[in-house]
């Protein structure tokens, strides 16, 4: 009888607890969603506090290797379960072709530890003409090219977004296949070439990526040049609402840090130097860029270019200096951004230059506020602030323009030079120490 009645009472117990009733209260414990659990935007579920994540690394990690191979392993396994972390270990990795960024998934490197090192690049011209939208190439020199690796292909008359950068798929002997179409006809004639060159890291039509404190090498030394429309240390196409945290960008042959048509772009606390083209490259319709707390010094052209229609941005405290062309240049409907509290120093001509523009596509209603724009013109008699074009309702205010340096090595002589087809501005309230504060050229100085 007693046995019997342990029995029941296990039973009873058991019951209760799978009903989610405490036996010691006597309640039932409440599984309900919370009042402010909300399925996310594009999936049926509510946020989750765990997420998947995987370790790469040359030892002690979930994935061993050192080159791009096993760090795109790791990226597309987190990318197919929807997202997550890639932990990327310490050390050297070889960039054979691009890593491939994926919707949100983030990758991360430990801090000045982790290094993505392009490999050498080969060059070949090639054999036979590549035809729009053919997917293979023939070269004359097919050693150093491979399947799977990073190739770039264009002619004296297909630079820019017409380049063609793709992977290697296939080959037979000296013709090699493309995951991507080829953007343009690249013609013998032409001078037609293909080259094992490619972004160290690139992301394409996605959103939600983030990369992290990794060093990108781009080995200038041994690769040819990549232009920023299709290649960079980091290039991204249409990838929206990416977030480049604590990067270093060095010795790419082409642009440090580059964006294309990528809208809500955040790039933090990261640095562009000894790149041979552009710093920092947001354009081709980039809007609501963030560019906060970065260094771009000693590139070949601009510290920070804003390429076409680069809009509502926000560029603050970051620092543009010694770069071989302007610190900052801004142009083509590149209108409504903000620009402070940045520092514009030791560039090789004007400190900040508004390119020459017609009224309809000039950089309308930019504002400068808080720079210190210093010791600019290293290459020669320069301004700090240089405004060409029908550009309209620009204020500047509250900023610090001057040449710290002795009299007889002073070169940013003109404070402010404001061409004859600039409308309407506003100076209120900066600090202007030159040879030249106001070099004003209009015809009407309505400002």
């Amino acid at each position: 009888m007693k046995k019997n009645l342990l029995i029941s009472l296990f039973a009873t117990a058991l019951i209760v607890s799978a009903a989610g009733i405490s036996p010691a209260l006597g309640t039932q414990q409440d599984f309900s969603p919370k009042p402010e659990e909300q399925q996310l935007p594009q999936a049926m579920h509510s946020a989750m506090k765990e997420l998947p994540g995987i370790t790469v690394g040359k030892e002690n990690a979930d994935l061993i290797g050192n080159d791009n191979r096993v760090l795109q392993a790791a990226v597309d396994y987190i990318a197919g379960l929807g997202g997550g972390i890639v932990e990327i270990g310490e050390g050297e990795y070889a960039m054979h072709d691009s890593l491939h960024l994926r919707s949100n998934v983030t990758v991360r490197g430990k801090k000045g530890k982790t290094i993505l090192r392009k490999a050498d690049g080969v060059t070949s011209t090639l054999a036979l003409d590549g035809d729009f939208g053919e997917q293979q190439v023939t070269v004359k020199e097919p050693a150093g090219f491979a399947v799977g690796y990073g190739v770039a292909i264009w002619d004296d008359h297909s630079g820019g977004f017409h380049t063609t950068v793709a992977r290697i798929t296939g080959r037979n002997g000296n013709t090699f296949s493309i995951d991507n179409p080829l953007m343009a006809d690249c013609m013998v004639r032409n001078k037609a070439k293909a080259a094992t060159v490619f972004p160290v890291i690139s992301a394409y039509n996605l959103e939600g990526a983030r990369i992290e404190n990794l060093i990108i090498e781009g080995n200038k030394e041994s690769n040819v040049h990549l232009n920023g429309c299709r290649g960079a240390g980091i290039f991204l196409y249409r990838a929206f609402g990416t977030v480049i945290k604590g990067c270093l960008v060095r010795n790419y042959n082409g642009d440090g840090i580059s964006f294309q048509q990528s809208n809500d772009v955040t790039v933090v606390d990261c640095i562009c130097e000894d790149n041979a083209s552009l710093g920092l490259h947001p354009g081709s319709g980039s809007q609501r860029p963030i560019i906060r707390k970065c260094i771009a010094r000693r590139n070949g052209t601009d510290g920070l270019f804003l390429c076409w229609r680069v809009r509502h941005g926000l560029f603050e405290e970051n620092i543009l200096e010694g770069n071989g062309r302007f610190g900052i240049s801004i142009g083509h409907k590149d209108s409504d951004n903000l620009l402070r509290r940045n520092r514009v120093r030791l560039n090789h001509r004007d400190g900040v230059f508004f390119r020459k523009e017609s009224l309809g596509m000039a950089a309308h209603r930019n504002r400068l506020e808080e720079n210190i724009i210093e010791n600019n013109g290293t290459g020669g008699e320069a301004a700090g602030i240089c405004i060409r074009g029908q550009t309209n309702n620009l204020v500047f205010k509250n900023n610090i323009i001057r040449d710290t340096r002795t009299d007889g090595a002073q070169t940013q002589t003109t404070g402010i030079r404001i061409e004859e087809q600039v409308g309407k501005l506003i100076l209120d309230g900066n600090k202007i120490e030159a040879k030249i504060r106001i070099d004003d050229r209009r015809a009407s100085k309505s400002k």
